[in-house]
């Protein structure tokens, strides 16, 4: 998504602006002559960044406006005029950006910006934009108005620079110096009307008038919040920045004075004056206030001293900054004491106000520059995916949050917030961060410690932004591949799920949370309680949805022995957070029917918080109590009742607060539910060390996508790798061959790393730094011929590798039945023939689930899963050029159609493509004696059972399935070579070589 677009949930500022004719307009005699911007008569193309041009963004595919010149005989200037249609459903519009390669534009000589909008009468407001300042267009102030299209035909719109705003929602982290300086200008933006199809013409955009000196002065000051050590002295600083950076023609004089406030007299010295930046004074001059605070005896919460500024000859701060002195000796204050002292006395402290506020999380949009934080004492923000600050740094991440937690110090008893974001597969929402594979990869590892090594990477490469709190690990067990969340499981089998587990450990340390104050160790979360990845398809009533957040229909044993024992494992390794499902469960017999997991308190209060004994806190899915019955009070009170203890209402949490309160008041929520809650939340951010350390520690930024966290990475997608077919041992591949590489997911980074990466759909593209398949292709082959289509001449090649697969998507928006299914694309179809037809060829998949490959299985003579193995490409040479060997093991069911949807491990009915736990290996030897082998092995696993010898248990294990993959796949040995693998990951050795016989007897002879 492009940083212009105004994000789906934020206020249009709006104004009514002049609506004039050209003839009323008529410029003073010393007014320069109007600059032009855009006369749209082809001089400006249709293109992004970096180069100058007109491009269009919206909140999804279907919201990008439709552009084009188009010519018109009552054009207002010229012959043609910018036209286009749009049906916007969540945000969307166009703009038009200079040239990064070429300098800003210089507008601060105008008065405004001005141009002819084709009015349809439709009452709808537009919003206007200018970008101001920063490296480019891209990494801008954004300035703001709008105007209302209450007209019919051309009118001339004029919007003096002195009607913007500063959009607080979408900027560079911190602003730049949040004055519309106008020497750096970078472009415009328009943002179009929501909820109706609608059509739109412009024309010649220009600058007009002479420039207002008596408007272009501000006074700000370098924060809204000062927190110091009672006794100490803060320092504010009052800057002078003007329009265009000119001198100040005539004086600006600041009066200021401290009043108000929760701060005694005796707590500080007032201080109350005035100074006066003279005429002349140039722009970024400073001026230092100082209030000294003053010591006593007593053990106090925080206190705040308003410093009112008042200016004249310029505009005033937005926002009268606080000094606010510190906390200090209470015992919750104490990091010598047990934790559960310091909640007790904090809890005991707080009001009900308060205590609403710690169980409410806001985006962090939502919140502007923070001053909500304070003012309703919230606990929680949270970046969704694609919520970034810009540039997208670590740096900027870091400042962003350290803002919010300053807010957060002005609050009485300046509890840290605890900032969450979904770091699903590393740190993904930061560019340049190390992207590992999707869990579906590491699930196809089957290499538990390196799932924890990938935690760990995560982790520190989250917690160096100031984020201390991840929305990972998905322990969804997906039993259908139609779902668009599959790639965030491990698999299908809980087993296989629960093994994986060890992911915990890397993010958060030891189970018993010891680690979690450590900088790189970041608060977990379970998701999704309970059962998400046993929807059943077309039971989804979410939009399009047809899979997604549907209904579970399952019995009490199948919900126990399936989807239930992940959490007992996640409970038992200390998760810090559980995060319940949108989608409704619905357990056979109980009586109950499809019930919203938000609301079945029988789940969470009974199952995970009672027999579990989770000690965490329950966190909802964004805006997730919305999707229960009932008005905002019944959503409140139900989730809460039923043992949800934060309420994420991303742009609904003024609501969610007020309602948390006055529910409580009514009795409808017991003050008991509250505390215990508020109790739970506490409790981990003593845990994190957040009251010590609230601020962001970057010590490890340094390592975010160092060499050594992109090697477990590269280690990960290389192990993820899946050998389905290896005919001849055409793999792995010589440095000598000649080779030729097609497919539409050879050189996509974008494609490689799936969704929830930088934005929450993902997109194709160079979106992020790090190494397709075909430049880690590159580096191994000493002749290597790329034709993404296949168009180049196939002849004369050893050997065809072509990368096809799927485009990213994330949740129900990938779904099969909403725009997707689980056919490999026309273009990759064709690309497979031509390939295939001419040379000896290796088909490699990424995507991130099963791919339909039957019919062209017999022409293809080595296929790979390659899931979606994120940033380090190499990772998927080394096995395709033997340096590594593939190891890697289907988590998922292949299936041969959709029609055998739902196919799992344990299935009665089992005929599948590939079975679950297939995957062929390289450079190891299969061992010898056919059955009589496999008789052998099958005593020595049921002795290292018996003994607790696990290691060379699961060595024999794989040594039996070696043998069985010689073998013919059929109906026959499919079901018993699947369960080998689940008996394999419940340490049933013995069992497991037992059931790898029954399939080696099974299959054909010859």
């Amino acid at each position: 998504m492009r940083r212009t677009a105004l994000l789906a949930s934020a206020t249009l500022l709006s104004a009514l602006l002049p609506l004039t004719s050209a003839s009323a307009q008529t410029a003073a005699a010393d007014d320069p002559a109007p600059v032009p911007v855009d006369r749209f008569e082809g001089e400006v193309p249709f293109a992004g960044p970096p180069e100058g041009g007109i491009f269009t963004w919206g909140s999804d595919t279907d919201d990008p406006p439709q552009l084009q010149l188009s010519t018109r005989a009552d054009a207002p200037e010229g012959t043609q005029v910018l036209s286009g249609t749009y049906d916007i459903s969540g945000y969307g519009g166009f703009t038009h950006d200079f040239a990064f390669a070429e300098p800003a534009h210089d507008w601060s000589a105008h008065k405004g910006i001005r141009f002819w909008w084709d009015g349809q009468n439709n009452g709808k407001k537009v919003a206007f934009e200018l970008k101001d300042g920063g490296a480019n267009g891209e990494a801008s102030e954004l300035w703001t108005t709008s105007f209302t299209d209450d007209f019919t035909g051309w009118k001339q719109i004029e919007i003096p620079f002195t009607d913007f705003v500063y959009r607080t929602d979408y900027q560079p982290v911190g602003g730049i110096d949040h004055v519309l300086g106008l020497t750096e200008t970078w472009g415009y933006a328009v943002t179009l009307p929501v909820g109706t199809p609608g059509q739109f013409a412009m024309d010649d955009v220009e600058l007009y008038g002479k420039a207002d000196q008596s408007l272009r002065a501000t006074v700000t000051t370098d924060a809204a919040v000062y927190p110091v050590s009672e006794g100490a002295t803060a320092s504010v600083q009052v800057t002078l920045a003007t329009t265009g950076s000119a001198p100040v023609e005539d004086p600006v004089t600041v009066a200021y004075e401290t009043v108000g406030g929760t701060a005694s007299d005796s707590d500080y010295t007032a201080v109350k004056g005035e100074f006066t930046f003279p005429a002349g004074t140039a722009s970024g001059t400073s001026h230092t206030l100082r209030i000294r605070t003053l010591k006593d005896k007593s053990a106090e919460s925080a206190e705040t001293i308003p410093l009112k500024l008042t200016v004249t000859g310029a505009k005033a701060p937005t926002e009268t900054p606080q000094v606010v002195i510190d906390a200090h000796g209470l015992p919750y204050l104490d990091a010598k004491l047990p934790v559960k002292k310091r909640v007790a006395d904090l809890l005991s402290r707080m009001s009900l106000a308060e205590k609403a506020g710690q169980m409410t999380q806001a985006e962090r949009g939502a919140v502007a520059a923070g001053g909500d934080v304070t003012a309703y004492a919230l606990g929680s923000l949270l970046s969704g995916g694609g919520s970034t600050p810009t540039p997208n740094t670590a740096e900027a991440w870091a400042k962003m949050i350290d803002g919010f937690q300053l807010r957060a110090q002005a609050t009485r008893f300046q509890i840290p917030l605890i900032y969450g974001v979904d770091a699903v597969h590393g740190h993904n929402n930061l560019v340049g961060a190390t992207v590992m594979p999707h869990n579906i990869g590491i699930g196809a590892t089957r290499d538990p410690q390196l799932a924890q090594r990938t935690g760990a990477v995560t982790a520190a490469e989250v917690r160096s932004t100031g984020i201390p709190w991840d929305f990972a690990p998905c322990l969804c067990v997906s039993r259908d591949e139609r779902w668009g969340r599959a790639y965030e499981s491990f698999g299908e089998d809980p087993a296989l799920v629960d093994s994986m587990e060890t992911v915990i450990q890397g993010l958060q340390g030891a189970a018993n949370g010891r680690d979690l104050k450590e900088n790189d160790k970041v608060l977990a979360t379970a998701k999704h309680f309970v059962g998400d990845g046993g929807t059943t398809y077309g039971s989804s009533t979410t939009g399009s949805y047809t899979i997604d957040q549907g209904v579970t229909h399952v019995t009490r044993q199948q919900l126990e022995a399936v989807h239930l024992s992940p959490y007992a494992t996640a409970v038992d390794r200390g998760v810090g957070t559980v995060m319940p499902s949108y989608s409704s469960l619905d357990v056979l017999g109980d009586g109950q029917g499809p019930v919203k997991m938000h609301a079945r308190a029988d789940m969470i209060n009974g199952v995970l918080k009672g027999r579990m004994d989770f000690d965490g806190f329950v966190i909802s899915d964004w805006d997730g109590i919305d999707q229960i019955p009932g008005d905002r009070a019944s959503d409140v009170r139900t989730s809460v009742n039923a043992g949800l203890d934060m309420i994420m209402a991303p742009y609904a949490y003024k609501d969610v607060h007020a309602t948390l309160v006055a529910e409580t008041e009514a009795g409808r929520i017991t003050a008991q539910r509250i505390d215990d809650a508020v109790s739970r939340i506490l409790t981990q951010k003593f845990r994190l060390g957040l009251f010590e350390k609230p601020y962001a520690d970057t010590s490890g930024a340094s390592e975010i996508g160092s060499a050594a966290h992109r090697a477990v990475a590269r280690q990960a997608a290389a192990e993820s790798q899946v050998l389905l077919k290896n005919a001849g041992g055409l793999l792995p591949l010589r440095k000598s061959q000649k080779v030729y590489v097609a497919g539409s997911n050879a050189d996509d980074i974008g494609n490689q790393t799936g969704g929830w990466t930088v934005t929450w759909q993902g997109s194709s593209g160079d979106i992020v730094p790090g190494t397709t398949i075909l430049e880690a292709l590159r580096k191994n082959a000493t002749q290597l011929t790329y034709s993404k289509d296949a168009s180049t001449p196939t002849t004369g090649y050893d050997v065809g590798v072509v990368v096809v697969g799927e485009t990213p998507y994330a949740e129900g928006v990938g779904d099969v039945g909403n725009g997707h299914d689980l056919e490999l694309s026309a273009a990759d179809k064709a690309a497979v023939d031509k390939v295939c037809a001419a040379m000896k060829c290796a088909v490699l998949i990424v995507s991130g689930r099963p791919q339909l490959i039957g019919d062209r299985l017999g022409e293809i003579d080595a296929l790979v899963a390659s899931w979606l193995p994120g940033t380090e490409g190499d990772g998927v040479a080394d096995v395709l050029y033997g340096k590594r060997p593939y190891t890697g093991q289907l988590p998922l069911t292949w299936p041969k159609s959709e029609a055998q949807l739902p196919i799992n491990v344990g299935d009665t009915s089992y005929d599948p493509q590939f079975p679950y736990g297939w995957g062929l290996t390289t450079l190891t030897k299969v061992p010898d004696g056919g059955a009589a082998t496999l008789k052998a092995l099958g005593i020595a696993a049921a002795v290292a059972e018996r003994t607790g010898a696990d290691d060379e248990g699961r060595a024999l294990v794989k040594k039996a399935r070696l043998i069985v993959q010689q073998k013919p796949i059929t109906a026959a040995t499919a079901a018993p070579f699947a369960d080998a693998d689940h008996l394999l990951l419940t340490g049933r050795y013995g069992k497991a070589v037992e059931k790898l016989t029954e399939a080696f007897r099974a299959a054909p002879t010859g």
